[in-house]
């Protein structure tokens, strides 16, 4: 056992080597926390209702990213003639969206990530039951006529979307998002229920497919939540593009007549189109766990209340992943699930730090974001910072690609110069942001930043500029 840094904690677990562990849920919190355990030498079950994976694999991130790498293409055909290009007419004629084979691919991907995890599994000698786990008792898990007993229990049941009362789902015209990769067509005229970022990601794929989409915003703006400039750049393209956004506008009943469905507002106004996605957040699967019985408390939503290092309040019970609430993204219960077994068996943790969780919308452009928000600025919760925005028109890069919209936002403390926080909105910010994650990550300044090479040209070269434009000047220097 490795002696702990002064920002760790040393945990007391079992003996490695002897240790047993059951994990109830296969997604990215259970299966990334299998591994963890069985690479000690702990004896791992994992016990998974619907597949290897979770839904992360089967019906969320992978299926939902495959989806939108599709409509990212459409979007970039659909900007080619700003390029000097031009679609050839002969032949095949334009590039028309082929919905059946665009969802079987979205599922075949699926199965075979999930197939992926299952191998991986499997060579470093975890155990799967498929099935339904309850909890009997802090230290066993029941699964059917099935127990296991373990020395320590991880939960990673995840969560499911949540349904609004009047608008039941019923698979083929009115969806939550998991039920969209069994259409055999592609929606004619979408209504998005719901502006969070599963709303604003499906609207811009299905809006860049092709779709007629119409977006109901219960708030001022779509991304009530995220940095607001980056949340009006992809308003504006959404409007740009034809999509139709009604904000302050609250659903409150949706019905189907035939291949038609009617959302019908709080205010009375009715909404129709072919149909209708519900994004309106996620309950948590913890009922019929037995998590009472066994000493483990919930919120008043059902999340598991957790410690930052996974821990629940029953002895030897930890919870990962969606059903928490912590920070419903796949990193984050991957890592929750890695702290819990380095926690229970034995190893030294560092506790989950969120305020240096990089996150990603997966809208067109994208939205990247990790440290200090520009609102705790703005608020005075964070004293003495300077934020510096850059537009990416001005990227060389950028033009070259015909990218418009968009920009680089660097946040430092204005004294020592280290980097905050960082937003990004560009394509593939997701991959642009980890300059940033690191700089805030180890604590760098704008003067490390400033002073690494960027490939000329480039849109990470955006990250050094809005560096340099935060470097203060030496006192007493020439200027």
């Amino acid at each position: 056992m490795r002696v702990g840094r002064p920002d760790e904690t040393q945990s007391e677990g079992v003996s490695q080597s002897h240790a047993r562990i059951a994990i109830v849920g296969g997604g990215p919190g259970g299966y990334e926390a299998a591994l963890v355990a069985a690479q000690l030498g702990a004896e791992v079950t994992v016990v998974e209702r619907d597949g290897l994976g979770g839904a992360c694999v089967l019906t969320d991130c992978v299926p939902s990213k495959t989806l939108i790498a599709s409509s990212g293409m459409m979007a970039a055909l659909a900007a080619s003639t700003g390029l000097g290009l031009r679609l050839n007419s002969d032949g095949n004629g334009p590039v028309r969206v082929d919905a059946p084979r665009l969802y079987a691919r979205v599922r075949a991907l699926a199965r075979a990530q999930s197939a992926d995890v299952a191998s991986r599994l499997s060579g470093e000698g975890v155990k799967v039951i498929a099935g339904t786990g309850r909890l009997a008792g802090p230290h066993s898990v029941v699964v059917g006529d099935t127990r296991v007993d373990a020395d320590a229990v991880l939960i990673a049941t995840g969560a499911e979307p949540r349904v609004l009362p009047g608008a039941q789902p019923d698979g083929e015209r009115i969806l939550t998002w998991r039920q969209l990769y069994d259409l055999t067509e592609l929606p004619g005229e979408l209504i998005v229920v719901g502006s969070g970022v599963t709303g604003a990601e499906f609207a811009s794929a299905y809006q860049a497919l092709g779709s007629r989409v119409t977006l109901v915003s219960s708030r001022d703006r779509v991304l009530p939540h995220e940095d607001a400039d980056a949340a009006m750049v992809v308003e504006d393209v959404f409007r740009r593009g034809g999509m139709t956004v009604l904000s302050r506008s609250r659903a409150a009943h949706v019905s189907r007549a035939g291949d038609e469905v009617t959302v019908t507002l709080s205010d009375g106004r009715a909404i129709r189109g072919t149909h209708c996605l519900l994004t309106v957040g996620m309950v948590p699967c913890t009922t019929g766990l037995g998590l009472a019985e066994a000493g483990v408390k919930v919120d008043d939503g059902g999340f598991v209340l957790v410690d930052k290092v996974s821990r629940t309040s029953a002895p030897g019970v930890y919870a990962a992943g969606d059903c928490t609430g912590v920070l419903m993204l796949a990193s984050v219960a991957a890592m929750q699930g890695r702290i819990a077994m380095w926690h229970a068996l034995g190893e030294a943790v560092k506790p989950l730090r969120l305020s240096n969780v990089a996150a990603t919308i997966f809208t067109e452009p994208e939205i990247a974001t990790v440290g200090v928000p520009e609102k705790a600025v703005a608020a005075g919760e964070v004293a003495d910072a300077v934020v510096v925005k850059l537009p990416l028109a001005t990227n060389a890069r950028a033009k070259m690609q015909g990218f418009r919209d968009g920009f680089v936002k660097l946040i430092a403390n204005r004294s020592s110069g280290t980097v905050l926080g960082g937003v990004i909105v560009a394509p593939r910010a997701s991959e642009l942001i980890l300059a940033v994650s690191l700089a805030v990550e180890r604590h760098l300044t704008v003067d490390h930043v400033a002073q690494t090479f960027a490939v000329y040209p480039s849109l990470s070269g955006s990250i050094t500029e809005a560096a340099r434009r935060l470097m203060q000047p030496v006192e007493g220097s020439a200027g």
